[in-house]
């Protein structure tokens, strides 16, 4: 079947209220609305991979009632510690990864600082694209690799005094102040921020919903 492109007439629905991948959306020139899923992000302790595209496929199917007829795009990331740290309470049961999420008050932000201070995490963005029929055509999870420096007692206090960690998935936002202290990555930029715009667009145009990219200005 034969559906409408996006377009401003006709855009994609983001399953989501996140800032970031509002930001991220008007950066690529993409016509698009938001729509909050409401879905809840917790209590999923499996693969992370499989965990971050459910819960994707959750919020956008969550949405599709309220916008049937629109291409739905839902997303969902994780950042992720390998091993066990008595520190951290949202771990697998195997003790083969933590999740972290956003921290609830400065200490649980302090913990998660001291915990990827000097070492590697990796974050997990899973998106899911629902046709405006409402079926699943594309589910995929991209993980990029982050390099933390070593941070001192003095830094974490003052980044969390910016209150810039609170509200952030590992408490802390690569595309704010917080890229102070990433040393490097492997992958997707756009992926840790919260989208990541080089597979969504590739998957967008390979499922029909583009005829091109970059779009042209009407």
């Amino acid at each position: 079947m034969s559906y409408s492109i996006i377009s401003k007439q006709n855009p994609l629905i983001l399953a989501s209220a996140s800032p970031r991948r509002r930001r991220l959306l008007e950066q690529a020139g993409l016509p698009f609305r938001s729509v909050t899923s409401q879905v809840g992000e917790d209590g999923i302790f499996g693969n992370p991979e499989h965990d971050v595209c459910l819960l994707a496929e959750k919020k956008a199917c969550a949405v599709y009632p309220l916008v049937r007829g629109s291409w739905v795009l839902g997303a969902d990331t994780m950042v992720i510690m390998d091993g066990m740290d008595s520190h951290v309470p949202d771990q697998q049961p195997d003790g083969s990864a933590i999740i972290l999420g956003k921290p609830e008050n400065a200490g649980d932000a302090g913990n998660m600082l001291r915990l990827i201070s000097g070492k590697e995490h990796r974050v997990i963005t899973g998106f899911c694209i629902l046709d405006p029929s409402g079926q699943i055509i594309h589910s995929e999870a991209i993980s990029t690799r982050v390099f933390i420096k070593e941070l001192t007692d003095r830094e974490i206090q003052d980044y969390i005094n910016t209150k810039e960690p609170f509200g952030k998935a590992g408490s802390y936002a690569i595309q704010g102040i917080g890229s102070f202290m990433v040393k490097g990555i492997s992958g997707s930029y756009t992926n840790v921020v919260g989208l990541p715009l080089y597979a969504l667009i590739k998957a967008l145009i390979s499922a029909g919903t583009l005829k091109s990219f970059p779009l042209v200005p009407d």
